[in-house]
């Protein structure tokens, strides 16, 4: 089993598939373009299923994969297939802008995958183009609710909450919980990359959370076994859940359970840290699998005890978000 240094089990493996995306949100994206990897510098298919299975034998049951945006990439569904066949693996979970989700939602199902992340910053149709820089709110709304109608669950809608930009939002985006069984999560906004646009003093969840009070009594729930890092609760008479990721405020490191694979074949053994470890060039020179494992290994007792970022104390990751898969 991977175990880092400080016996935190490590058995999910978030995987992104690209590093092409879609839209251009604000926090995700820098002013300028960036250039893209190219063909050969991607992961294949094949090598990232081989990845996957070499993770599984050495304890990871989780998956989740990611992008960019995944449904961008040629030939996703058949992955998704041969992903989901893994021996081993319990729990494939895909994370979408939910721009293609409408048309492709039996696709998904019918492989499957049954728990999608969907981001939703805003339920303005202007907003949401300010946010993103493309007018698709109303296809990603049909998507979620082509999602909603299919049996998948849960699906949970991912805000970044941004000062001065959303956050007149939050008892609109919470009042959904009361007519959806979606989870609502509240995410605090990390300094990953550069953006483009001016986000002020970050938005904090104790601040999140007592605005969503005046809406009821916000009950604790126990922490399920997919929630991740997520604190979850419940509106007295809600159907839906309330979630908040407070990578920030209150730091959840020492339950860290994951390592990242980027779409360039790099492990990285913390989203908040640079640091990251190459897997892409060893397989390419042909190392075992027995290699490869110790790759893993190597990098997963990289994994630091705890990141550095706090609100009053921003430590900026220069890796742009849109390349991590988050």
């Amino acid at each position: 089993m991977l175990s880092d240094q400080y016996n935190r089990r490590i058995n999910y493996l978030r995987v992104s598939i690209t590093d092409r995306c879609n839209l251009k949100c604000a926090y995700c994206m820098p002013h300028e373009l960036t250039p893209k990897l190219s063909h050969d510098d991607i992961l294949s298919y094949e090598e990232i299923l081989r990845l996957v299975a070499i993770g599984v034998r050495l304890g990871v049951t989780k998956v989740r994969i990611t992008g960019g945006e995944p449904l961008v990439r040629k030939g996703v569904y058949e992955f998704f297939s041969a992903l989901t066949s893994i021996e081993g693996l319990t729990d494939v979970a895909l994370t979408t802008n939910g721009v293609f989700l409408a048309d492709n939602i039996e696709k998904i199902r019918s492989v499957g995958i049954q728990r999608i992340n969907i981001s939703l910053d805003s339920l303005n149709r202007k907003k949401y183009q300010h946010i993103t820089g493309q007018d698709c709110f109303d296809q990603v709304w049909r998507g979620i609710e082509k999602a909603k109608q299919t049996g998948m669950n849960p699906i949970k809608l991912n805000v970044v909450m941004l000062r001065g930009i959303n956050d007149d939002e939050i008892l609109d985006l919470a009042r959904l919980s009361f007519t959806h069984p979606f989870h609502i999560r509240f995410i605090e906004y990390m300094t990953i990359g550069t953006n483009r646009v001016h986000i002020g003093d970050t938005l904090l969840t104790p601040e999140i959370e007592e605005r969503i009070s005046s809406l009821g009594r916000l009950n604790a729930l126990e922490k399920g076994e997919k929630d991740g890092p997520a604190e979850m609760y419940q509106l007295e008479g809600a159907m839906g859940k309330i979630g908040f990721i407070s990578a920030l405020s209150h730091h959840f490191c020492h339950l860290c359970n994951r390592i990242r694979l980027t779409a360039s074949g790099q492990l990285r053994p913390c989203l908040l840290s640079d640091h990251e470890v190459d897997i892409k060039g060893p397989m390419r020179k042909g190392c075992s699998d027995k290699d490869l494992e110790d790759i893993f290994r190597k990098a997963v007792n990289q994994k630091p005890i705890g990141h550095q970022m706090a609100a009053d104390h921003p430590v900026r990751i220069a890796t742009q978000m849109s390349s991590i898969g988050g």
